[in-house]
C-alpha cells in the first residue's frame, strides 16, 4: 500500500512526527528513524515546532507537542457536548443557578453548553458568547494548569495572579467575585480528558447577593461533581475505542 499523499513536504513532516511517536528523538536519532537527509529533518522538526505540533524537552530533544493534544481533544468535543446538557442541566437544578461549559479558543474562551435558570435575577451566558481569559473562575481554571509559558503570557493583565492559580491547582476548583462583571459571582471546575489535559471548564454564575462572596463555600463541591461526569463520560468513550481497536 502507497502511503504517500503526493504531498512531498506534508508526507515528509508526517514521517516526522510518527518517528517522535517512539519518544524523544535528538536531531541524529531523527535523521535514523525517518531517511531523511539532515538539513531536512531539521527544518521540518523546527517548522513543526513553530506550530506546536511538536516542542523540546529540558534536554533539547524533539518530541510530540502540545497542540496534539489539542486537536485531539477537539476531535473529542461532539461527545463532550452531548453529555454536556444533562450534566449542566443538573447543575443548574441543584445549585438554581445558571450553568455553563466553556473552551478556550486562544486568547479567548467561549461558552458551548449553557443551562438557563428559568426565572429571577440571572448571569445569562448564551452558547457562543466569547469572553475574556483574563477574568472569571473559568478563565482561571483553563489557563491554571497550562505550561509555564502559555501560563505566564496568560497572566499579563488579568485579574487573577499567579498565586491564586496555584491555589486553584492545589484545590481543583476556582471561584470568583465580581472579577469579570461587577455584581456577578462564579465557581468553576476542570473536565480533563483521557490523558490528564483540562480541555473545559463547568461553571455555575450567578449574582453575588444569592453566591455571597465565598461562592466556592456553597457550590464547590457540586461543581466538581458535575465536571468530573463530563471527566468520566469522555474516559468511558475513550476505553471503548480502545477496545474496539483492540478487538
Amino acid at each position: 500500500m502507497d502511503n504517500t499523499s503526493g504531498v512531498g513536504v506534508l508526507d515528509k513532516a508526517a514521517v516526522v512526527l510518527s518517528a517522535l511517536e517512539a519518544g524523544p528523538s535528538t536531531l541524529a536519532q531523527l535523521v535514523t528513524a525517518t531517511g531523511l537527509a539532515r538539513p531536512t529533518a531539521h527544518r521540518l522538526a523546527v517548522a513543526l515546532e513553530h506550530h506546536r505540533l511538536v516542542t523540546r524537552d529540558l534536554q533539547g530533544r524533539f518530541v510530540l507537542g502540545p497542540r496534539l493534544g489539542e486537536l485531539a481533544a477537539a476531535a473529542g468535543e461532539d461527545r463532550l457536548l452531548a453529555a454536556a446538557g444533562p450534566v449542566l442541566g443538573a447543575l443548574r437544578d441543584h445549585t438554581n443557578e445558571s450553568a455553563q461549559l466553556f473552551r478556550r479558543q486562544g486568547e479567548y474562551r467561549v461558552c458551548v453548553s449553557a443551562a438557563e435558570r428559568p426565572v429571577g435575577l440571572r448571569d445569562s451566558i448564551p452558547i457562543g458568547a466569547t469572553l475574556s481569559m483574563r477574568a472569571g473562575s473559568a478563565a482561571q481554571i483553563l489557563l491554571a494548569w497550562e505550561e509555564p509559558d502559555r501560563l505566564h503570557r496568560g497572566l499579563q493583565g488579568a485579574a487573577f495572579t499567579a498565586t491564586g492559580l496555584s491555589g486553584v491547582r492545589r484545590r481543583g476548583w476556582a471561584q470568583s467575585v465580581g472579577e469579570r462583571e461587577p455584581g456577578v459571582a462564579s465557581v468553576s471546575a476542570p473536565v480533563r480528558s483521557p490523558s490528564g489535559r483540562v480541555i473545559a471548564a463547568v461553571s455555575i454564575s450567578g449574582p453575588i447577593e444569592r453566591l455571597s462572596r465565598q461562592p466556592g463555600r456553597l457550590h464547590a463541591a457540586t461543581v466538581i461533581a458535575g465536571a468530573n461526569k463530563l471527566t468520566e463520560v469522555l474516559s468511558r468513550h475513550a476505553a471503548q475505542q480502545d477496545a474496539q481497536n483492540n478487538a
